[in-house]
C-alpha cells in the first residue's frame, strides 16, 4: 500500500509542479481571500487580531476546496482508473497518496498564509508550538474528508457544487476546533486546549481509517 502511495503522491505533486497552479492561483486566492475579509472587518486593529484565527482558517478552507477540485479532477480523467486497476494499485495506497499531496500542498500555502496574517492583521501566537501541532492535526483532516468525498462527488456532472455541499458539513468540527486553538495561542489560556487537540485527533484519525477502508468502494459506485 505505502509503495502505491509513494508513486500517486509524487504523481501528483509532479503535476502540480508542472503546471503550477499551486504557485499562481491557489496561493494568490487564500491571501486575496484574508485580505478581503479584512477589509470587511474594517480597520479597527483589535477586531482584526481577534478575527484572525478564523480569518486564516477561512482561507485555508477555501484553498482546500480548490485543491480537492484539482485532485479530484486529476483522478477522474479518461481511463485513469481502468490504468490503475490494470496496473494493481491498491486503492488504499491511491487514498493515501492522494491525501497526502493535498496535505504537502495545504501545508505550505499554510505557512505562508501564516506569514501573511501575521504581518496585515497583527496575529502573534504567543505559544507557536499550539500553532504547529494544531495545524498538521486539521490539515490532515482536511485532506482525509477532501480526498474520500472528492471520490464522491467525483463522479456527479456537477462535482464542482456537489464537493462543498459535501465537504463543508463534515470539516465544521474541525475548523471550530482549529480556529480555537489558534484563538489560544494568541491569547491562552493553553490549559484549555487539550480537548480541541483531542477533537483533531480523532477527526483525523477517524477519516484516514474510513478513507483507507472504503476509497476503493467509492471508486466503484462512483
Amino acid at each position: 500500500m505505502w509503495r502505491d502511495a509513494w508513486a500517486v503522491l509524487v504523481k501528483d505533486l509532479g503535476i502540480e509542479a508542472r503546471t503550477r497552479v499551486g504557485l499562481w492561483q491557489v496561493l494568490p486566492f487564500a491571501v486575496l481571500t484574508v485580505v478581503l475579509f479584512a477589509f470587511a472587518l474594517g480597520p479597527h486593529h483589535g477586531v482584526l487580531k481577534a478575527a484572525a484565527p478564523g480569518l486564516f482558517w477561512l482561507g485555508v478552507l477555501f484553498t482546500a476546496l480548490l485543491l480537492i477540485g484539482r485532485s479530484t479532477t486529476i483522478e477522474s480523467g479518461e481511463g485513469v482508473g481502468d490504468a490503475q486497476r490494470l496496473l494493481g494499485i491498491d486503492a488504499s495506497g491511491v487514498f493515501c497518496g492522494k491525501a497526502m499531496a493535498i496535505a504537502v500542498e495545504l501545508l505550505v500555502v499554510e505557512v505562508l498564509l501564516l506569514l501573511g496574517v501575521m504581518a496585515l492583521l497583527s496575529y502573534r501566537p504567543s505559544h507557536l508550538w499550539l500553532v504547529a501541532v494544531a495545524a498538521p492535526l486539521a490539515t490532515i483532516g482536511l485532506a482525509g474528508v477532501g480526498t474520500l468525498y472528492g471520490a464522491i462527488a467525483g463522479g456527479a456532472r456537477v462535482r464542482e457544487t456537489l464537493l462543498p455541499m459535501l465537504v463543508l458539513p463534515v470539516l465544521a468540527p474541525v475548523l471550530i476546533a482549529a480556529v480555537k486553538l489558534f484563538a489560544l495561542a494568541q491569547s491562552g489560556p493553553v490549559a484549555k486546549a487539550t480537548p480541541w487537540l483531542w477533537v483533531l485527533g480523532v477527526f483525523a484519525v477517524v477519516y484516514t481509517a474510513a478513507g483507507i477502508v472504503l476509497y476503493g468502494q467509492v471508486q466503484e459506485t462512483s
